[in-house]
């Protein structure tokens, strides 16, 4: 398989799609062959049998071979046409004999190892192996591997076939990209295949090649999708599609989308049905995987705000707060699964789910979540789900499974909180800073311990007393008012406990090395150049 790129097309008459071709190789049509698997482990020869004998490959007979002697035996006698090879179960004293037996008979040959080694792959290319499969290898890498090896036997067998008819000279890559390029293809229907999975677009285009499709007029694979077309008469199209689109999920469990452009949609050339098929293939964020759309005319997206206004995040500030997992559902329910026709972008329910995620995060910062790696990791997972999930549902899904997770860190974290004094009796500090005549019996009482004790337990913990702390609260609040209101300086002082505008000037100045009004002048400017920097 490589990537090519048709003579006389940039990138913008593909709108940045690549094209691929798959070899000749790869040709032929199935039919019926002897398969002989090997291999030591009982569990994998039966593995590999029943993946065979539930496959849409047709087989003659399997045979099975548990050491490299029976092998031996079984393939002087039954002559497979397919060897599916445990390489690791060739002795080095027997290679000799193994390779003059597969030269002689010339099966086509599929290897397994649990080695990824180069010496291995090396042992592959010399006895020219179809494929080599290091286990623990996956379903579908062995239903692929399978159905490679069946086109190649159909190819032997029929060396004049051929899997399906491009051979129509009016239809070219050329003619999907290319609006003016000049075709008769003005009546054709177009259907595009999808797999969730894109990096199984090789798979999805053997397996449609070989698919026994009416009236199909070419096939043809891109970087992420594969194109059929099909004749003007093919009255049973949507049928046809959902009958392969059930053989597809029952031979490779992978979630798939076809959208067929009707051909109502008169007067349109070919690269215009392809770009409006394309464009509907996105509706699948909402509609999910595992259908068959339809359609006569492509739809424009509806245009929402992306992002939570005041009152929403309010509403998010508060069912957050009070652990509101009921309101919360519902309210992600109903803000994107109950969408219709006309959708909105989906690249703006992106960001409106990222609007949401940045409330979440600062419920977390709350609640010192984020420095549990556990949930840095879910985190960074939720946020990934937002960007490139395909499908809407399943990112709603894993979002409110997150905040459960959240929340309930969230919960034994408060409960952990309650029982410390020190975290109790910041947080009172924190509520209650601007009491001009706030003091450390204050803040022992509420947290029910001896003075002299808590003064104690505060400085063992943070490495700072009553006092540094508190002028620490209030300075930082200070900081704020300076920087984001434009209040008079003597109402600042008061709002953050300094009954005296000069004395808190003074502190001020001696923990930040400037005045309240330079602090101001300076901080208020560089916000402003970065406002200018980010509009320019």
């Amino acid at each position: 398989m490589k990537a090519v790129k048709p003579a006389n097309l940039n990138n913008t008459d593909l709108d940045n799609q690549y094209f691929v071709v798959y070899s000749i190789e790869e040709g032929g049509r199935n039919v019926e062959g002897k398969w002989l698997i090997a291999d030591r482990d009982l569990n994998e020869r039966e593995g590999l049998k029943w993946l065979l004998k539930t496959s849409s490959i047709p087989v003659d007979n399997i045979f099975l071979a548990s050491n490299f002697q029976e092998f031996i035996m079984l393939f002087e006698q039954k002559n497979p046409d397919i060897v599916l090879m445990e390489l690791d179960m060739i002795a080095n004293e027997e290679w000799s004999t193994f390779r003059e037996l597969i030269q002689i008979y010339g099966p086509i040959l599929l290897l397994t190892s649990a080695e990824a080694t180069f010496e291995k792959a090396r042992l592959a290319i010399d006895l020219q192996a179809l494929d080599l499969m290091i286990k623990p290898f996956s379903t579908t890498k062995v239903k692929t591997a399978y159905q490679s090896a069946a086109r190649r036997l159909g190819k032997n067998k029929h060396e004049h076939g051929s899997l399906h008819s491009n051979s129509n000279k009016d239809i070219t890559y050329e003619s999907l990209f290319i609006s003016s390029y000049s075709t008769n293809s003005e009546n054709l229907k177009l259907a595009a295949f999808q797999s969730e999975n894109k990096d199984q677009v090789g798979t999805l285009y053997s397996f449609l090649a070989e698919y026994s499709f009416k009236d199909l007029h070419g096939v043809f694979a891109l970087s992420d999708l594969v194109i059929l077309l099909f004749k003007e008469k093919c009255l049973d199209l949507k049928e046809q599609c959902q009958k392969a689109i059930r053989k597809w999920e029952e031979d490779f469990s992978e979630s798939l989308a076809i959208v067929i452009d009707t051909g109502k949609s008169l007067g349109l050339n070919l690269h215009e049905k392809y770009l409006q098929t394309r464009k509907m293939l996105e509706f699948t964020y909402y509609k999910g995987y595992r259908q068959v759309f339809e359609f006569d005319y492509s739809s424009d997206w509806a245009y929402i705000d992306p992002f939570l206004t005041p009152p929403e995040q309010r509403d998010w500030i508060d069912m957050l707060s009070n652990l509101q997992l009921d309101k919360i559902k519902k309210w992600l329910y109903d803000e994107f699964l109950q969408l219709k026709d006309p959708f909105p972008d989906p690249g703006l329910v992106r960001i409106r789910l990222t609007s949401i995620l940045a409330q979440i995060r600062r419920f977390m910062r709350t609640y010192n979540l984020i420095e549990d790696e556990i949930y840095e990791w879910e985190y960074r997972d939720i946020f990934n789900s937002i960007l490139y999930d395909a499908v809407l549902y399943r990112t709603v899904q894993n979002l409110i499974l997150f905040i459960q997770k959240i929340v309930f860190g969230a919960e034994m974290n408060s409960r952990k909180y309650k029982q410390d004094p020190i975290e109790r009796g910041i947080s009172f500090l924190e509520t209650n800073f601007a009491q001009v005549d706030l003091k450390l019996d204050d803040v022992a009482q509420f947290v029910d311990r001896n003075p002299s004790y808590f003064s104690h337990l505060l400085i063992a913990k943070t490495s700072k007393g009553f006092s540094e702390i508190l002028s620490g609260i209030r300075m930082k609040e200070a900081k704020r008012l300076l920087t984001e209101t434009s209040k008079p300086i003597k109402e600042i002082s008061l709002l953050v406990g300094y009954q005296n505008a000069n004395y808190f000037s003074r502190s001020f100045k001696e923990m930040n090395g400037v005045s309240p009004k330079e602090f101001r002048l300076t901080n208020t400017h560089q916000i402003k150049g970065e406002m200018t920097q980010s509009q320019d």
